[in-house]
């Protein structure tokens, strides 16, 4: 295990990327939502972002994603047990892990918890492949523009710009917990 950038495991920020395209992905991203919101103090979350799907297998429908940014309850602080939370929720949503990047009911990645620097089996932060995906991209700038990778120091929005956006649409949808 390697970790750095540690915070005493008060967990005051964590962000977690949310997608979903099978079983209406609007009506399975406001559960998610308020499943998250349950798990956090307090919780910020993008817009909803129409994306064409990204590697796995051809045909598959559209995406919406979003991101949000959580302050983690107490007992949740530390990223193992947010991301078991996180799991959690997904399968109580029908996933399944059937096909690598397949269609899903609910996709929630743990991408940053407060800059920390971990490997671990199951679970490294920052997300390898957020950097990378227009579609966890657009969403972080618009609800954390100040976001800094933790390794390289580039900006979600730096990334998003060498990346661009094709295929990820900002929508009009309203799917945020009240």
């Amino acid at each position: 295990m390697r970790e750095a950038g540690s915070d005493g495991g008060r967990g005051r920020q964590a962000v977690v990327a949310l997608g979903s395209n099978l079983a209406q992905p609007a009506a399975q991203l406001r559960r998610a939502a308020v499943a998250i919101a349950a798990l956090a103090q307090s919780a910020r979350w993008s817009s909803l972002y129409l994306t064409t799907p990204v590697g796995g297998p051809a045909g598959q429908p559209d995406y919406l994603n979003a991101v949000a940014v959580l302050r983690p309850l107490p007992a949740l602080a530390e990223p193992r047990a947010l991301l078991d939370a996180l799991l959690a929720v997904e399968r109580e949503q029908g996933r399944r892990r059937a096909e690598r990047w397949g269609p899903r009911t609910l996709d929630l990645d743990l991408l940053d918890v407060d800059g920390r620097i971990l490997e671990e089996p199951g679970l490294v932060l920052p997300h390898p492949r957020m950097m990378s995906r227009g579609f966890v991209l657009a969403p972080l700038c618009e609800v954390l523009p100040g976001w800094r990778h933790p390794l390289t120091g580039e900006s979600a929005c730096a990334a998003l710009a060498r990346v661009g956006a094709a295929g990820v649409h900002r929508t009009r949808l309203d799917w945020r917990p009240r």
